[in-house]
């Protein structure tokens, strides 16, 4: 304060102080209960995408083992009774006794297999999920091997018999040929889910 001569006081100038801005109580939690929370919707949104993954192919292994099953059985009913007397008997070639022989088969195979899947689904497990991961990948490229195998064996007899004589003897074998043509494509689709089941296995 600065006395003058006339006796004047003057005014104290006030002296501006530096101002700081306080963040709201709360604010920086409110924050990390923000990213928390996207985090966890985040983690929860792959859970949820999982489970309709695994879900998806659990039914198309289910499809793919009843497709084979219905295709290897039709190819079985056609080769067993594919009896027409003299020469047109399959029982009189080793390529088509290799052909029902692999029908049999592969309908108890798929058959087995149709029952695992739908006890899978319904939330019944009789084997192990990893055991049960190894048998269908084993099996099921077993099975597929062996489709083709039968199949592409008895091609060449059945196409020199139809150059020769064209018959229901002929016409018969060429459609349990072609039943399991189709077995073999739907055990080989089953074989890549297998594979990418097992691969992509959890082991928490």
């Amino acid at each position: 304060m600065t006395m003058h001569p006339h006796g004047n006081v003057d005014a104290v100038s006030p002296k501006v102080l530096p101002t700081t801005t306080t963040p709201p109580v709360g604010a920086g939690k409110t924050g990390d209960m923000e990213n928390k929370t996207t985090l966890e919707g985040f983690g929860v949104s792959n859970i949820v995408q999982k489970w309709r993954r695994d879900d998806l192919l659990k039914k198309g292994s289910l499809s793919l083992c009843v497709a084979s099953l219905i295709f290897s059985l039709i190819a079985l009913i056609i080769m067993a009774s594919n009896k027409h007397g003299d020469w047109k008997n399959y029982n009189k070639y080793e390529e088509y006794r290799y052909v029902l022989a692999i029908a049999i088969i592969s309908t108890l195979y798929s058959g087995l297999q149709a029952i695992l899947q739908l006890n899978d689904l319904s939330g019944r497990e009789l084997i192990l999920k990893h055991d049960k991961m190894i048998l269908d990948f084993f099996g099921d490229q077993l099975l597929a091997y062996l489709l083709l195998s039968a199949a592409s064996s008895a091609v060449p007899l059945t196409n020199r018999m139809r150059e020769k004589t064209d018959n229901i003897f002929t016409d018969s074998s060429a459609a349990a040929i072609s039943m399991e043509f189709f077995a073999f494509f739907a055990m080989a689709l089953s074989a890549l889910i297998s594979g990418y089941k097992l691969c992509n296995q959890s082991y928490i």
